[in-house]
Parts: structure tokens; C-alpha cells; sequence
């Protein structure tokens, strides 16, 4: 098993995508729901959702879905760079959908209260974890992933291709596939700006 944080390293955004993979269908979708199934959530209250759109399902959303979304609300002289990259994410084996179930966010709040403020904070959250945790499995498995956020722009269509249950939110969007091009170097800011330690 690779050390967490050569795995930390090694999980990148990875935007030239490829369908050129070693794992089966089956396989990615068993490492992704498994990843999530064990992934933490206040309560362990599991609201969250994923599908996996792969092949022509994952294109739809990019070239048809997203692309006419953002159609008219891009400047018509920026849109092609703007179809260019949604073709990038098409070009993967597929992309996960992020949902979070609100019907679990509520039945929370109502059962108890005194948190009921808390639980939209935790629920994204505990998604926030499920995405990270779900990054990392594919970049252990050598497959590239990036996450993108098109939510709510495409929440409708997305609901109505998919017949996604209503109580079940878009959170994020993440495409992956062979990594046909490797992240460029990161930059790193500096360290005493971000962490510190007492000890009384």
C-alpha cells in the first residue's frame, strides 16, 4: 500500500485526460463506491451520492449538458476556449457526480435540533471527504482525475437526463481517465504563514 503522503503528492489535477486505462468498468465503479462507502460523515449519517457517468454518458454531460449551459453566460469570443476544456473532461472514461442527500441533511436537523444549524456545514464537509478520499483511491490506481464545480448551472438538466431523486443535491463534478499529460510542478506557500504548534 503507498504511505499517505507520497499519495497526497501524487494526487494532482490532471486536465489532459485519456480513456486509456488499465481497470475494467466494474472495477473503477467498485474502487469509487467503496472509497465513499468508508468515507467519514457526522452522525455516520451517509448522505452522500455518487453516479458514475462513463463513455457517452460522461460526453453528454461536457459536450452537450455543460457546453449549452455555459453558452449563454460566456462572452461568444471566450466560448471556444470554454468548449476546449469541457472537450478535455470529455475526452477522460468518465466522471463522478457528487451528491449529497438532503432528505438526510433534514431528518437530522429534526431529529436533533439543538445542531440543526450545523448539519449543512457538516454535510459538505463530510462530501468535501468523500471527493478527497475518492481523488486520492484513482491516483493510487494511476488514473487522473480533476474536480470541477459547473453546480447549479446544469442541476436541472443533470436531474432530468439522469432521473436524479430531488432531494439529492449536485455538489461537485469530477472527470477522470489515463493521464495523457502530467500536472506541472506545485507551488507551496510558505509553511510558517500556515501552521503553527503550542505546547501550554
Amino acid at each position: 500500500m503507498t504511505n499517505l503522503f507520497d499519495l497526497q503528492q501524487t494526487r494532482r489535477s490532471i486536465y489532459a485526460l485519456g480513456n486509456h486505462i488499465n481497470l475494467s468498468e466494474e472495477a473503477v465503479s467498485d474502487l469509487i463506491f467503496k472509497t465513499i462507502k468508508e468515507s467519514p460523515s457526522a452522525f455516520n449519517s451517509q448522505g452522500s451520492r455518487a453516479i458514475i457517468l462513463f463513455g457517452d454518458a460522461s460526453k453528454t454531460l461536457w459536450n452537450d449538458i455543460t457546453a449549452n449551459a455555459l453558452k449563454s453566460l460566456t462572452p461568444a469570443e471566450n466560448f471556444p476556449a470554454t468548449q476546449a476544456k469541457l472537450a478535455s473532461f470529455a475526452n477522460g472514461v468518465g466522471t463522478i457526480l457528487f451528491f449529497e442527500d438532503q432528505a438526510v441533511i433534514k431528518g437530522l436537523q429534526a431529529n436533533v435540533p439543538l445542531y440543526a444549524d450545523n448539519f449543512p456545514v457538516w454535510a459538505e464537509q463530510s462530501n468535501g471527504m468523500a471527493q478527497y478520499a475518492t481523488w486520492m483511491a484513482l491516483a493510487e490506481a494511476g488514473i487522473g482525475a480533476n474536480l470541477q464545480h459547473y453546480n447549479p448551472v446544469i442541476d436541472d438538466a443533470v436531474t432530468a437526463k439522469w432521473n436524479i431523486p430531488a432531494n439529492w443535491k449536485l455538489r461537485s463534478q469530477m472527470p477522470f481517465g489515463s493521464i495523457e499529460n502530467p500536472a506541472d510542478a506545485k507551488d507551496y506557500n510558505n509553511d510558517t504563514d500556515r501552521f503553527t504548534t503550542y505546547d501550554k
